[in-house]
């Protein structure tokens, strides 16, 4: 295992500059982007080609007078562009800030004056507007760049096509516009708990980063070029940001841009990737949308789970090295008869690493995909941490997210808060120093804001954020998110939030499942018109509420949820009750469904 010295060592003196230049150099003919057009083709680009359009943004850029320290706001969704105007910013020694696509005008207005934004680099006219509403309380903001304009274009508003227009720089000339402890980007926080704080990560750290992944993939700088990745998460989110576009930077993967997050299922089955990252909703969803298929013939459906019953603890022993040739030989036939032509039809048979991150996701749902033959596992990480901190590629445990990454360490506090320590922590929050402070201690270990277990072996188990444990009226320190994880293994139940905070008793609103609950009213011969009037039927109740019984009988008497309100409209993310990567926003959701919430504690 590689140390935080030894992978510093091997960070001195690059930054995404150099790193850029030497993919460049070693990948110039491979694809670097592939982007789907209407007619349902693909436009690849190639390293080369990306090279040269980086040279152009940056030409284009110090046109407008972008220079060392100033920061570049990006508003887009996943699309190539992303990618050349990210690092073209960085050839002219600035900043690029990537902000959410679902922020409102006030959000927008908030993040270009605290990061003091001089350009903003926007997709469309939507997002346009959004910059155009606040644009008089934007003093510093001197020109916005639309990808796709307007036909009259206002003060201030450039056609993005200008800055790819002009004389391009010589990018090895350029190479040294930034240093290792330059800032590389700024990840603003979601914002649940309070104004977004900005993440300040420098080029050290996402070198070093670079690096622990590479180690934790188990690939080296010859296997990683020309790995497949679908990059469909925002961009404004640290894990994106790495899995697709550092990676791409660094390694030379293929990154396919998947610009809409309901086109991901489509995507996989034509990419087919090596890397996917997916937050617990993307890895619930595939899961509800392969049991669903299978209910519709039962007798089928009753032979995949006597599959799964049979390969689950096989699939165990092989990842610990003790399965015996017995063992391996029917796997193998399990495989051939069942799980194979489930990964086919997933479009993820040469699936090599999958990633679960943000959220907690079900132990046994972990099994069930490893089982298959789809090597998922847990990581844990935040933006401050440049994103990973935990993870096991190899020697996965599932209910755990692995132990530390390569080079990074951790440690349990006083009150059993998580703490990290490595060469990816950041180098602070922008313009607020106290507040780092206390996300930074004066020995360099980053506070988690999480309670946690560690094993012996050094395997992290995440109890609940210190912020979100449920006081009920008796007292009673209560962790929601391992009621909600049981409650998303009702089939179902799509989705859920656990109520409860100074109640008499724990409750929770439970989402039907948009891929299985239709199957399983045809099933049973329920008609009904939408989600919201299934999730009233009596018969759909009572087979959530015996869910319920089942999937709470694992917890004591204090902790279990006692009643539940079926909700037929699935949450969304960007919206006020779930962040961009698919978090409960606790304060939105005791909002909208207060009546609801009323209902449960009035009987």
């Amino acid at each position: 295992m590689l140390t935080n010295e030894e992978i510093a060592k091997m960070a001195e003196g690059r930054t995404g500059l150099t790193e850029f230049l030497a993919t460049v150099g070693a990948n110039a003919d491979r694809v670097a982007l592939r982007s789907k057009n209407d007619d349902g083709s693909w436009t690849n680009y190639t390293f080369a080609e990306l090279a040269e359009k980086v040279a152009k943004v940056a030409g284009g850029l110090k046109g407008l007078g972008v220079g060392k320290g100033d920061r570049v706001l990006l508003m887009m969704r996943n699309i190539p562009d992303f990618h050349w105007f990210d690092v073209g910013t960085g050839f002219t020694g600035a900043t690029p800030v990537s902000i959410y696509n679902s922020s409102a005008p006030d959000q927008v207005e908030y993040l270009a004056q605290h990061s003091s934004a001089k350009v903003a680099i926007v997709e469309d006219e939507n997002f346009l507007e959004k910059f155009l509403t606040v644009r008089s309380n934007l003093p510093n903001l001197q020109t916005i760049a639309v990808l796709n304009p307007p036909a009259e274009l206002p003060d201030g508003v450039i056609d993005a096509a200008d800055l790819l227009a002009g004389e391009p720089i010589d990018l090895e000339a350029n190479k040294d516009a930034v240093d290792p402890n330059d800032i590389a980007t700024i990840i603003y926080t979601s914002g649940t708990t309070g104004p977004p704080k900005g993440v300040m990560l420098s080029h050290f750290n996402l070198v070093w980063t670079a690096e622990s992944l590479l180690a934790a993939f188990g690939w080296d700088r010859t296997s990683a070029p020309g790995k497949r990745v679908v990059s469909y998460l925002p961009m404004a989110h640290i894990a994106e940001r790495m899995v697709s576009h550092y990676s791409l930077v660094s390694f030379g993967y293929e990154v396919s841009c998947c610009p809409e997050f309901s086109l991901l299922t489509q995507y996989l089955g034509e990419v087919k990737p090596n890397l996917m990252f997916g937050v617990p909703r993307v890895w619930e969803k595939i899961h509800a949308g392969v049991t669903a298929v299978l209910a519709e013939d039962p007798e089928k459906s009753q032979k995949f789970d006597e599959a799964i019953e049979a390969g689950a603890p096989i699939r165990e022993r092989m990842t610990d090295g003790t399965a015996t040739e017995e063992d391996i030989a029917t796997y193998e036939f399990l495989d051939a008869v069942a799980f194979s032509t489930v990964r086919g039809l997933l479009g993820l048979d040469e699936l090599e690493t999958a990633v679960s991150s943000a959220a907690p996701l079900s132990a046994d749902l972990i099994t069930w995909f490893r089982t298959i033959g789809l090597p998922l596992a847990e990581m844990y990480g935040m933006s401050e941490a440049t994103g990973p901190m935990t993870f096991s590629n190899d020697r996965p445990i599932a209910g755990t997210v692995g132990p530390a990454i390569p080079g990074g360490e951790v440690k349990l506090g006083e009150d059993g808060e998580l703490l990290y320590k490595g060469g990816n922590n950041f180098v602070g929050y922008l313009n607020e120093p106290e507040k780092t402070a206390e996300a930074l201690d004066s020995d360099g270990w980053l506070h988690s804001g999480d309670i946690a277990e560690i094993d012996a072996d050094g395997y992290v188990t995440i109890v609940d954020r210190k912020k979100e444990l449920i006081i009920t009226a008796g007292g009673k320190n209560i962790s929601p998110a391992n009621l909600e994880v049981a409650l998303k293994m009702i089939p179902l139940v799509g989705q859920a939030a656990a109520i409860g905070d100074k109640r008499p008793f724990m409750s929770a609103l439970v989402v039907l499942d948009p891929e299985f609950a239709p199957v399983w009213a045809r099933k049973h011969d329920i008609e009904f018109t939408d989600l919201n009037d299934l999730a009233k039927n009596p018969a759909v109740i009572a087979e959530i509420d015996k869910g319920v019984e089942e999937a709470m009988a694992e917890f004591n008497n204090t902790e279990r949820i006692k009643k539940v309100v079926v909700l037929g409209e699935e949450w969304q993310p960007d919206s006020d009750l779930l962040t961009p990567t698919q978090k409960l926003k606790r304060r939105g959701i005791n909002e909208r469904f207060a009546d609801e919430i009323e209902s449960i504690y009035a009987k």
